[in-house]
């Protein structure tokens, strides 16, 4: 068993410390603490309930209607809750389907724990919507879990509510658990989806407060299950980080418990960013994409066929801008970018960007 660093991961650990504009990120840009207006002057430092704080636990059970505070176990970020998901579900000759492009710990993990991995392809053809019946030809007899993400990271792409009724009940017939990543669910530009575990016991859905909620410094996640599951995430975390941080479970408390009107405001910037970069891209002969339906990046591609990695070497070295490249979510042409930060600086981005692609193309 051997965990190698993601490609993502080491693109961010070289420059996400060294831009000017960030117009790569994946969630809303980051609060302060002093943005948040949380007191924690009486937060006991000991260490915390093996499945999360009670009442965080309580205050998340409630937007999962008909689960309650014991099929919810609080994580350090979304990112402990897949590993403890997958390394509980699937054993050794089990297989597991997961959706790409997408945050690569859903198929990093399963392949360093040495499980059977097929990755489906969304396809930018088909406007990276879910072909259910290709996701089908790759199911086999030990086949145990699918994992999605959706809104989907990097490509922005959203289930149907008729879509997601047929992967459950697809889900249901096979006899099989279903994963999905709903991180980015509280920013759909449209009526978000019914939680996935709301749907069956065959569902699990994991969450975060990193992406809609800029807070990804507090490392707070979610998963959301059937009992049997949320004991199973328990027996693993407690080989790894046992609890989480009693401080930021308390911030997390204080921001969900206003959930509502922060949300509300975050949706206006990125609908308003969300404008901007489509008649950007739009304005473009070198850059395609397909309109986001939720969450806060999207994945354009190069109308040439080639690899944008230098690209985004020069942008960030020349111009000071960050981006990230498609190969690393196995798609070399294509790009994500993000438009969950202030609109001054998803301007310059912007700006930058096309000098960028300007330049390259003169090579």
């Amino acid at each position: 068993m051997v965990f190698k660093r993601m490609e993502l991961e080491d693109w961010f650990d070289r420059y996400q410390f060294e831009f000017e504009f960030d117009i790569g990120e994946s969630g809303v840009k980051f609060f302060k603490f002093k943005d948040l207006s949380v007191d924690l002057e009486n937060v006991e430092l000991r260490y915390g309930n093996h499945k999360g704080d009670p009442e965080l636990r309580e205050m998340i059970s409630s937007f999962f209607p008909g689960l309650s505070l014991s099929n919810i176990a609080v994580t350090n970020g979304s990112s402990e809750a897949i590993f403890s998901v997958i390394a509980s579900l699937i054993g050794p000759g089990d297989h597991v389907i997961v959706e790409a492009p997408n945050y690569p710990s859903l198929y990093e993990i399963p392949l360093s724990l040495e499980r059977n991995v097929s990755l489906y392809f969304l396809e930018f053809e088909e406007g990276f919507r879910l072909n259910l019946e290709k996701l089908s030809k790759l199911i086999r007899p030990e086949t145990r879990l699918i994992c999605l993400t959706h809104p989907n990271n990097p490509t922005g792409s959203v289930l149907s509510r008729k879509e997601l009724e047929e992967l459950i009940s697809f889900i249901e017939s096979n006899n099989l658990f279903l994963l999905m990543d709903e991180t980015y669910r509280e920013i759909s530009l449209g009526e978000p989806l019914p939680l996935a575990a709301t749907l069956s016991n065959k569902a699990i859905s994991v969450s975060s407060m990193s992406k809609a909620f800029g807070v990804p410094g507090i490392r707070m996640g979610w998963v959301a299950a059937q009992e049997e599951i949320i004991d199973s995430v328990r027996a693993v975390r407690e080989q790894i980080t046992i609890c989480n941080s009693s401080i930021s479970e308390r911030i997390a408390l204080a921001i969900l418990s206003k959930k509502e009107e922060m949300k509300n405001k975050i949706k206006l910037r990125i609908n308003n960013n969300l404008l901007i970069m489509d008649a950007w891209i739009k304005a473009r002969n070198d850059l395609e994409w397909i309109y986001p339906s939720g969450g806060v990046v999207g994945f354009p591609r190069l109308i040439e066929d080639v690899d944008s990695e230098d690209l985004c070497r020069l942008l960030m070295e020349k111009y000071r801008t960050f981006v990230v490249p498609g190969f690393c979510f196995k798609m070399p042409r294509h790009i994500r970018l993000g438009f969950g930060g202030e609109e001054e600086e998803v301007r310059i981005g912007l700006d930058r960007l096309g000098m960028a692609l300007d330049n390259w193309r003169k090579k």
